[in-house]
């Protein structure tokens, strides 16, 4: 057999090799067991980690964790004496030869379990970005696409008493039919960068509920309960001890129970964000939750909270600990970013552009923000791709049902920024957000844009994602990427829909913090004075804006960007923040606090 040919029969037998491994593993699930409800066993803590920035890890078959057995044996990819990597967290900021990497890492973790009989065992991923495979005990056991929303899959059958080894492959290469694509302006932060954790449940659980108020309605609760398992068909109750509602039903043969009830609410808000301890039970599980019930709505051009008009006074956010530079993942980093939100006088965070951290939604109902969480739908999505259809699906179904319960979420937004000359964007949007209504039609919708006509002082508002949104959405920068064409006080406005309320998404510039006495007037001299002029004439033109719900400046935080890397202004960091990465307040904070305080 000549060398060609040998080559030829190892490639064609490496290949049926991947197939039957693939044809073995399953897809996750998109039913998310309630990770903070159930007991979890975390996983998390230090990993072994393999780096492989050429890639060739599969044909190392590195999940099998060989290891010599002859003395001229040798293996060139191990975890023995491996670098150790913190999960949950982003590998970038942990090496620094990694900063910059977008590529594949390798991740080990031994764990003890014993399962106990009748008792069934998941393993939960927060996140991992991007492209996930996972290992348990050398073998597939599925994979995941998306950065931003959680996974899990079942290892009931795979699990074995005494020592378990759990691998996972991570690739956070950008891909050209990815979601995002290929072009963003954020750090792309790859790994295991939220928790992990087993979670056990009997043979029959409580896979999923919705439990919110109708939409229209103050005390009127419509939603389900869904069993997962053999015996489907049971008795169940929900409870609200606080007050004193205990609300008994049936699920059908396929595990499905509707619910319908009233209660004497006292309602989620701003300012009482209330909420009640809830119980779900069947009989052979139970779930405790926390839930604040509010009804959210728009009636003509305005938004209205509880029945009552709202001026949503909003602050874009990425999901970055700025002090660390790192993936914002735990309590604590929430805490730091809202608690911000908070000092300006926020009522609303954006989390953009992406699903962010659980912790980031429960601490922010806590605090009584209200939520507008995001896919990450950003700028150039390859809609004519089948593919990138079937992946926007699966991500705003991970993230309904991760946030379906929680009462701080009041947006969907389904895209950033997209552009309607791009071959089947509307029609891909317009089908996304019919999908999103039909899983959850008590929040309201809307879609992004930056394609208004500015020209003589006049804004020209029309996209024809506009017709499907409860909401009209702006990105505008006049001040910065477009200059001032007259007075910002006599700014006029062609709507395409006056009915509906606009929103303005995105506004600002940029500064660095301590670059001051200098020309107000002067964009080039990154001066904070002019940053602060920007701010200025942007609220004088939002008097302007007959139909005006409320603004989100961007942003909050200065962070990282590979696209910005000005020597001497930028070094690597998006400057449009009010504050700072060391948390020190731009001139132009004072006057969006003062705004807000008037509002």
């Amino acid at each position: 057999m000549n060398k060609r040919i040998k080559i030829l029969c190892k490639a064609w037998i490496w290949i049926v090799l991947s197939m039957l491994l693939v044809a073995g593993t399953s897809q996750a699930q998109t039913a998310m067991i309630n990770s903070q409800s159930r007991n979890p066993i975390s996983l998390n803590g230090e990993w072994n980690a393999i780096l492989d920035p050429t890639g060739i890890g599969e044909w190392r078959q590195i999940w099998l964790e060989k290891k010599p057995r002859l003395k001229t044996d040798f293996v060139e990819y191990s975890f023995e004496g491996s670098p150790r990597l913190k999960v949950p967290g982003d590998f970038n900021s942990q090496m620094p030869e990694l900063t910059y990497f977008e590529g594949v890492v390798w991740y080990k973790k031994e764990f003890s379990y014993s399962l106990k009989k009748n008792k069934r065992l998941f393993v939960h991923f927060g996140a991992v970005n991007y492209l996930a495979d996972i290992y348990l005990n050398g073998e597939k056991i599925g994979s995941h696409e998306g950065g931003f929303t959680p996974f899990q899959f079942e290892i009931t059958e795979k699990i074995k008493p005494g020592t378990n080894s759990l691998i996972v492959k991570v690739d956070n290469k950008r891909l050209k039919n990815g979601l995002p694509g290929l072009g963003y302006d954020w750090l792309n932060y790859g790994g295991i960068t939220r928790d992990v954790n087993l979670i056990e449940t009997g043979n029959t659980y409580i896979e999923d509920y919705s439990i919110q108020l109708r939409k229209g309605s103050r005390k009127e609760v419509l939603g389900w309960i869904k069993l997962n398992g053999i015996h489907r068909k049971q008795a169940l109750k929900v409870k609200i001890p606080e007050l004193g509602l205990v609300y008994s039903t049936k699920s059908d043969s396929m595990g499905m129970a509707k619910l319908r009830f009233s209660g004497a609410f006292k309602l989620w808000s701003v300012e009482n964000p209330k909420r009640y301890k809830v119980s779900v039970e069947c009989e052979t599980d139970s779930i405790n939750d926390e839930i604040g019930f509010r009804d959210i709505e728009v009636i003509g051009n305005k938004v209205f909270l509880n029945g009552k008009v709202v001026f949503l006074k909003g602050i874009n956010i990425h999901e970055e600990n700025p002090y660390k530079g790192a993936r914002a993942f735990s309590k604590e980093d929430a805490s730091l970013l809202l608690s911000q939100a908070k000092a300006l006088g926020c009522n609303l965070v954006r989390l953009a552009h992406y699903p962010h951290n659980e912790y980031m939604v429960s601490e922010a109902e806590k605090m009584g923000l209200m939520v507008w969480s995001e896919l990450p739908v950003y700028q150039h999505i390859e809609f004519s791709d089948t593919a990138v259809l079937s992946k926007m699906d699966l991500m705003l179904k991970e993230m309904i049902s991760r946030d379906r319960n929680r009462c701080s979420v009041i947006i969907w937004s389904l895209s950033n920024e997209t552009y309607d000359g791009t071959p089947n964007r509307t029609n891909a949007l317009a089908r996304l957000t019919k999908v999103c209504r039909s899983l959850d039609s008590t929040r309201l919708i809307t879609h992004v844009t930056n394609s208004q006509a500015y020209n003589n002082n006049s804004f020209k508002v029309w996209d024809s994602l506009y017709k499907y949104a409860d909401i009209i959405s702006v990105n505008e920068y006049i001040g910065w990427y477009i200059p001032w064409q007259g007075k910002p006080e006599n700014t006029t406005w062609n709507m395409a829909f006056p009915d509906k309320p606009l929103f303005i998404s995105e506004f600002g510039g940029e500064a660095l913090f301590g670059n001051r006495n200098g020309a107000a007037d002067e964009a080039a001299s990154w001066r904070e004075e002019y940053q602060q002029q920007i701010y200025t004439d942007q609220l004088k033109m939002f008097n302007t804006i007959p139909n005006l719900c409320g603004v989100s400046p961007w942003l909050l935080f200065d962070y990282r960007s590979l696209g910005r890397m000005h020597p001497v202004y930028q070094k690597g960091y998006n400057r449009k923040g009010l504050l700072s990465e060391k948390g020190e307040r731009k001139m132009a904070w004072y006057i969006m606090e003062q705004y807000y305080k008037s509002k």
